[in-house]
């Protein structure tokens, strides 16, 4: 019998214990036609154990496992690298009349890396590369599709985000003072965005045409269907900004008439670093937080066609991401005005909301109709996705012109929810899917400490700069400001709360090394989870499955477990 069978096969009691190893299939078992390279891995291994064969292997590797490592670690260091950039935004705003920790050029250049680095060196990446390492295990492949167009993502966006940082220090960036390097600007920025789109493709086409026999787009599990919707976003969304750096590089390198060279940078760039944009790199911390809430709850997902909506309604954000604006709420004007400009609002900035109190209520519907255990993987994923939410809810805010908060630094009290939410959404995706990836348990006891801490930290560096923002704090300005009230109160409790994450990161990475250190092996199925990947052993082999079965429901590991009650 193959790695996963249905109700009526558990009844007739057709398993064997080849069942929750993966191996092999029935001879009545139908092959799968798949874009996958069912030898990946096998060029890359190494009879060596220098270092330079390893990281050889690491650099060639087309393991999708390695690949969505690579994403994931150098995503956590982005993570730092904003953490500090933010500590140092909190210190210099605390004083902004006198305070000189770097001049005004130096101020704008390192605002834009800290914008740039939240969404497209920490944010997206850092979803793109769990899918990548968790996606084509859920839908029993073998591999990736497009193993190596993957691998080259990577590569993109590493160095394309080498570039920008490169240019931003050199002070080439949006309105910055050296032309040459804001042509390297904008090559990096365009760089790196092939890297995204090329992952995003990759992921996109393994759940298309690679699952496993008999499993149909509703029945593939929640965090892939997420990734599936996110995936298929970025590549509507990326390319209209592709197109804008083509023009603003031409434009830059000549006359800088059309679009306004460095200064139109900003203007013609900027939605990719703003809401409703941004909504759609988060569209897979939903879908973390469905597969890890019913695990949790010892319960079958309950509403799955009502959650897969959810979660879809949030791309919705897209239009606002193609039509390059942000569409505030402007109730001046016409009457024919004011029905446009709430449809265009509604659309873009509540419809995604809706979609994230959809699935939010979902997986806590699991909780109420189970048996709960708050573990270290559910408690990341609630807080970071209720820290989204409180992101959302803020752009929702913001984009209403009554309400005066556009271009405060509410705006970067948004970002930093989404994005701060984000990391703790997917250490919760780290945690639950360690033993898949690393073959470790992480300590339930001590990952919860440090989600509690990330839960204060995010809050620290966000919601002073809401405070602030009704005050008129300006956004990405860091001297030259004042307003009436306690200036420096929350300025220092925002770098509070960006030391925080920092520390956050650092101990949670400090406790996954440690672990892998340690070889303390996990089991294949620590959490009597409900999805293919857990059939595996655990770390899972380099081509995951062994073999192909048929699939014939969206928790076929469920009903495959003797000892579950399955409902008839």
């Amino acid at each position: 019998m193959g790695a996963v069978v249905s109700v009526r096969a558990l009844h007739l009691g057709e398993i064997t214990p080849e069942v929750r190893k993966g191996h092999g299939v029935s001879p009545g078992d139908h092959p799968k036609m798949t874009t996958n390279d069912t030898h990946v891995g096998a060029s890359t291994k190494s009879s060596g154990s220098s270092v330079v064969a390893s990281v050889g292997q690491w650099m060639t590797s087309s393991d999708h496992k390695k690949i969505g490592r690579l994403f994931i670690g150098w995503s956590l260091v982005h993570a730092i690298e904003v953490a500090v950039i933010g500590i140092i935004f909190g210190l210099e705003r605390m004083s902004p009349s006198s305070m000189q920790i770097f001049d005004g050029d130096a101020a704008l250049q390192l605002s834009w890396l800290f914008r740039h680095v939240l969404v497209l060196g920490l944010l997206a990446p850092l979803f793109i590369g769990i899918a990548i390492a968790v996606v084509p295990m859920q839908v029993g492949s073998k591999a990736i599709a497009f193993p190596r167009l993957a691998q080259y993502g990577f590569w993109a966006w590493f160095f394309g985000s080498g570039l920008v940082l490169i240019s931003l220090i050199a002070n080439g960036g949006p309105n910055g003072g050296n032309a040459d390097m804001g042509d390297l600007f904008l090559m990096g920025v365009g760089l790196l965005l092939v890297g995204l789109l090329s992952a995003s493709l990759s992921v996109a086409t393994t759940i298309l045409t690679s699952r496993a026999p008999g499993m149909s787009l509703d029945m593939i599990p929640a965090f892939s269907w997420s990734a599936l919707i996110a995936s298929i976003a970025t590549l509507l969304t990326v390319p209209v900004a592709m197109s804008n750096i083509i023009y603003l590089y031409v434009d830059h390198t000549y006359a800088q008439n059309a679009f306004g060279g460095g200064k139109g940078m900003e203007t013609w760039l900027g939605w990719i670093y703003s809401a409703p944009h941004t909504f759609v790199f988060v569209i897979m911390a939903l879908g973390v937080l469905a597969e890890v809430a019913p695990v949790a709850a010892r319960v079958r997902q309950p509403l799955r066609p009502v959650l897969l909506g959810g979660i879809a309604l949030i791309s919705t954000a897209t239009i606002g991401a193609v039509t390059q604006t942000n569409h505030v709420l402007d109730l001046s004007g016409t009457n024919g005005d004011k029905l446009s400009s709430t449809v265009l609002f509604l659309l873009t900035n509540g419809l995604p909301l809706l979609g994230m109190l959809v699935a939010l209520a979902v997986a806590m519907l699991s909780f109420k109709e189970g048996k709960p255990t708050v573990n270290a993987a559910f408690a990341f994923s609630i807080l970071g996705v209720l820290m989204i939410l409180a992101g959302a809810t803020g752009s929702f805010l913001a984009n209403i012109k009554d309400a005066g908060l556009q271009g405060t630094s509410f705006s970067e009290g948004v970002t930093l929810y989404l994005a701060y939410g984000g990391v703790l959404v997917a250490l919760g995706a780290l945690t639950h899917w360690a033993p898949k990836l690393w073959g470790v348990v992480l300590d339930d006891k001590k990952v919860l400490g440090l989600a509690g801490l990330g839960l204060i930290g995010t809050v620290l560096s966000s919601l002073p700069l809401y405070i602030a923002g009704f005050a008129d704090q300006p956004a990405n300005i860091v001297t030259g400001f004042d307003y009436d009230g306690p200036v420096a109160l929350w300025n220092v409790l925002a770098a509070a709360g960006s030391a925080l994450i920092a520390l956050v990161v650092l101990a949670y990475v400090g406790l996954l090394v440690a672990a892998v250190s340690a070889g303390a092996g996990a089991k294949d199925d620590p959490w009597d989870a409900h999805t293919l990947e857990w059939s595996i052993p655990s770390p899972a082999p380099a081509n995951n499955f062994a073999s192909l079965a048929t699939v014939s429901s969206s928790e076929p590991l469920l009903d495959a477990k003797p000892s579950q009650e399955v409902p008839a």
